[in-house]
């Protein structure tokens, strides 16, 4: 029988500065969708309001690895869970009710995947 020992020691500063790293990554990340939805020009618009000055990221709880990206004006609800609605498309040419689908279910749903993965890359030092 032949006896293994091993020793494994952690680079912590390193650890730590992967963790920074995805952090940033991760807000970044939800930038870039923000970014990427306003120039799909999907979401209902007429004042600009909604799309501009009232959808925010949230980065407030980004160390536990939550981003949000929030409208926060009161009809923001009502126009996303409802499609049917006849939607002005004079400013914005593709607006819909659900207007994150694509990043979530459809053909850009790897969209955040792929995005996160590149800022990591570059945040990290490893591009």
């Amino acid at each position: 029988m032949i006896g293994v020992s091993s020793r494994v020691r952690l680079n912590m500063s390193v650890l730590q500065a992967l963790d920074d790293a995805a952090v940033e990554a991760l807000e970044q990340t939800a930038e870039a969708l923000h970014t990427e939805v306003v120039q799909a020009q999907v979401m209902p618009r007429d004042t600009g309001a909604l799309q501009n000055e009232s959808t925010f990221v949230d980065n407030s709880d980004s160390s536990s690895g939550r981003v949000r990206i929030i409208s926060s004006t009161p009809y923001a609800r009502r126009l996303y869970f409802h499609p049917e609605y006849h939607f002005n498309k004079e400013e914005n040419p593709n607006a819909q009710g659900r207007w994150y689908e694509p990043w979530i279910s459809g053909k850009e749903k790897e969209f955040c995947q792929k995005t996160f993965a590149e800022l990591y890359r570059r945040a990290a030092g490893t591009e």
